[in-house]
């Protein structure tokens, strides 16, 4: 209720007291009225209703007769927008050019309504408009911007079938005491989102083979599925000279294709940097209160328990999972794969 309102209830209270009580006077002394007020009250009340009881400003209600019509308003308004630093004079004469009557007083009017007295206060208004305009692209100019500049568009990583891709990274945990350093070197299908990890003490190319080899191929194998790429960054563990690095002959061994992002884009191996992101929310900020570690192996333990969990008990919101476990992804990605490729077997 605005204050208008308030002081028009407290004045038909007035009424209705005197009213009751059959006393103006002592009606005027309760509410803190004089007698001549209560008068003037109950005037307006019978000649206007409810609204005469509103509080009005004296003289004449409504805009100031020497006002400026609408249309000559907007004129100014548009033309100020497309010169503001014209003064008031210039701008007078030149819409008086376009068939526009308003002297520079008027102009000036205009412009104090609108805040737009000085030069400044105009040119920000220009600023203003110009930055919220959108403009309409067309194909050809989305083409080439995307051509140019790649973060213009916006990019998935795309998969087919559990196993198309799998992105591995190397990701620094924390510093154990009386152990050292702990690194945490995780794999992650980048179709299913079903994730593996293994911590260790140093980030070696060994390292990063053998949860590979221990964990993630027999995981495969078991399921009668296989890893066609892998995608990992530029670190030393993954990358090397292709005839003599562990890691490198080890995908060769495999028959894995092996793919690294692009230098200092953590964002072009998004699924997995997006699950250390989850790992610490979810387990090593939470676990690292609760308990005192004195050991690499009392640490891997309770990191597979929260894979566990991750991977067959969590939902995951990510983009076309729709809710589903990351091993339930998992299986039903092995089923499309098949599907795939006896559509190409038929199709050769």
């Amino acid at each position: 209720m605005t204050t208008k309102r308030k002081v028009a209830r407290r004045k038909m209270s007035l009424l209705e007291l005197a009213t009751e009580l059959g006393n103006v006077s002592k009606a005027c002394k309760i509410m803190g009225y004089s007698r001549q007020q209560f008068y003037e009250i109950r005037r307006n009340y019978q000649t206007f209703g409810a609204e005469g009881l509103l509080d009005r400003l004296p003289g004449p209600q409504g805009p100031h007769p020497n006002r400026v019509d609408e249309t000559v308003e907007q004129a100014i308004l548009d033309y100020c927008l497309t010169h503001p630093t014209h003064g008031p004079l210039r701008v007078a004469q030149q819409l008086a050019l376009q068939g526009v009557q308003v002297s520079s007083g008027g102009v000036r009017g205009v412009w104090s309504r609108h805040g737009l007295l000085t030069r400044h206060e105009r040119l920000l208004r220009l600023e203003k408009s110009v930055r919220e305009q959108r403009l309409e692209l067309s194909d050809e100019q989305i083409r080439v911007l995307e051509r140019f500049s790649p973060e213009f568009r916006d990019r998935h990583i795309e998969t087919s079938h559990t196993g198309d891709l799998v992105a591995v990274d190397t990701f620094f945990v924390g510093t154990l005491k009386g152990v050292g350093r702990v690194y945490l070197q995780s794999v992650i299908d980048c179709h299913s989102r079903y994730a593996w990890g293994r911590l260790y003490t140093t980030k070696l190319p060994v390292t990063a083979v053998h949860v590979l080899n221990e964990d993630v191929l027999p995981f495969f194998e078991e399921h009668a599925a296989r890893i066609s790429t892998v995608l990992s960054d530029n670190g030393r563990e993954f990358c090397g000279r292709p005839d003599k690095h562990p890691y490198e002959l080890f995908l060769q061994l495999e028959g894995i294709e092996h793919r690294t992002t692009q230098v200092r884009r953590p964002q072009s191996n998004g699924f997995v940097e997006r699950l250390h992101r989850t790992l610490l929310d979810e387990h090593f900020r939470i676990k690292g209160r609760e308990k005192w570690y004195e050991s690499v192996e009392e640490m891997q333990e309770d990191l597979d328990s929260y894979l566990n969990h991750y991977n067959r008990e969590r939902t995951h919101q990510g983009r076309g999972m729709n809710g589903r476990v990351p091993f339930q992804a998992f299986l039903d990605g092995i089923v499309m794969g098949e599907a795939e490729a006896e559509t190409t077997e038929e199709a050769a």
